[in-house]
């Protein structure tokens, strides 16, 4: 599905990959991408697709998943704008190496592979952001590895409620995610998740508003996950 953008000469604005571009080659990029939307549920592509193109979200929040034979799914990571999602199949021509599912109504950028190629080898700074790009999600995976093996679930719970709030300030943060998918995210059950989330609504830190979240003491989450008072 396509659509127009009111405003193209800010579609990068915040975007790391392309931050140091002079303002023409920013222009050409964005000439270059399509304007896409996604609606929550939809599939931006799937694991052994081509990668034909980067992605960059605009708006909304992409899950990147892989599956199980059994059918069961792991999410990898939570994308929000301005990040990128699609870069390392881009760089090696190979398949996706995950899925990828719109969990909120998305707009985005599709560049394709020869227009994104073209602009690395004509400004190498880009070769820059993207490895810093592959070292964050190596460094995501590791973190998720290390929490399987020293987090019980309810820590791994509470550390993917604490990553889904993000960076926002505000008293209380509604995360739009249902149960199961934090399920998939955390690497449990269902029935262990809704146990851990009952637990942190009945002491204060949440409550549940149908499909939704609402976080309202983001820092006993911290506690809870282990991780450092900011």
């Amino acid at each position: 599905m396509e659509m127009r953008l009111p405003e193209p000469g800010d579609a990068l604005t915040g975007v790391e990959m392309f931050a140091g571009l002079e303002p023409e080659v920013r222009q050409r990029v964005i000439a270059a991408a399509v304007p896409r939307t996604y609606r929550k549920g939809q599939l931006l592509f799937v694991e052994n697709d081509p990668g034909e193109s980067l992605i960059v979200l605009r708006r909304g929040a992409v899950a990147v998943f892989r599956t199980a034979p059994t059918g069961e799914r792991a999410v990898l990571s939570v994308i929000r704008p301005p990040d990128v999602l699609g870069e390392v199949s881009l760089l090696d021509a190979s398949t996706r190496s995950a899925s990828a599912e719109a969990i909120e109504d998305c707009t985005a950028l599709a560049l394709s592979r020869p227009a994104f190629m073209e602009l690395v080898h004509s400004n190498p700074r880009i070769l820059d952001a993207v490895m810093r790009s592959l070292g964050g999600l190596i460094r995501r995976l590791t973190e998720q590895n290390a929490d399987h093996v020293f987090l019980d679930l309810p820590g791994r719970v509470a550390k993917t409620l604490v990553r889904l709030a993000g960076e926002s300030q505000a008293p209380m943060i509604t995360i739009e995610l249902n149960q199961s998918q934090l399920a998939e995210m955390a690497g449990g059950s269902r029935q262990s998740v809704n146990q851990a989330i009952g637990s942190f609504a009945s002491r204060g830190w949440l409550r549940t508003e149908g499909r939704r979240i609402v976080v309202t003491d983001v820092a006993a989450l911290r506690r809870r996950a282990g991780m450092n008072d900011r």
